[in-house]
């Protein structure tokens, strides 16, 4: 298997799929695609059916998007549970999983990751913070983050630090938020973290092994 990613500094779809695929064990090797400049569009021609990463080659076919990835990795390798064993907890792990994907729009969009912002560049690797954004968009977007992680960590979270205790898939599409809230110095507790709970699971995806070999592989990279 391939896995075609972006810069790894500031690629964070291209993240999800890294974090799966390192779960699940699985043996693949990487080919990084620059984002920007006159070798982007062709590199990303050549391996992407839609222009964009992450894909995954496998047997000859070309697997695009980060969900689309994450689902094949769940079926290709059932033992990493990349789902909640528990039904209800797994119901709802695919619908936060899927909101995670499709929404948070002002995030993504004023909280953006990419080589032509400047100093973003480092949202995942680096020290450098960017100025706190105070759009009533972004704020609405982090409400729902702190909702969703007080909710699940409460109902499902007594088997560990994560959003249903074990680490699985909504914990992979959720890293990419925790490092910008950390980038943008967001603090939860003014957006009804009042017990520090979703500030204390974001802790805990910054700490995942997995992501921190993605950010010292990133530094390596492109510093």
């Amino acid at each position: 298997m391939e896995l075609i990613i972006g810069d790894m500094s500031v690629a964070t779809w291209s993240l999800r799929a890294w974090l799966v695929l390192k779960r699940c064990g699985a043996e693949f090797t990487l080919r990084e695609i620059p984002m920007s400049g006159p070798e982007s569009a062709p590199g990303l021609a050549a391996h992407s059916p839609s222009g964009k990463v992450p894909v995954l080659k496998v047997d000859g076919v070309a697997i695009w998007d980060s969900l689309a990835i994450s689902v094949f990795a769940a079926e290709r390798y059932p033992e990493a549970k990349l789902w909640p064993v528990d039904a209800h907890a797994r119901w709802l792990a695919r619908s936060v999983a899927c909101e995670m994907h499709s929404g948070f729009s002002a995030l993504r969009s004023e909280c953006a990751t990419g080589l032509d912002a400047a100093g973003v560049v480092h949202t995942m690797v680096g020290p450098d913070r960017a100025p706190t954004p105070t759009s009533e968009s972004v704020a609405a977007d982090v409400r729902r983050f702190v909702s969703i992680a007080t909710e699940m960590r409460a109902r499902f979270g007594a088997g560990g630090p994560y959003l249903f205790g074990e680490w699985s898939m909504p914990d992979a599409f959720f890293t990419p938020l925790a490092a910008r809230f950390r980038h943008y110095q967001i603090d939860l507790a003014d957006h009804g973290d009042v017990d520090g709970v979703a500030a204390t699971y974001v802790a805990a995806l910054l700490q995942q092994p997995d992501f921190l070999d993605w950010a010292e592989l990133a530094v390596t990279v492109r510093p």
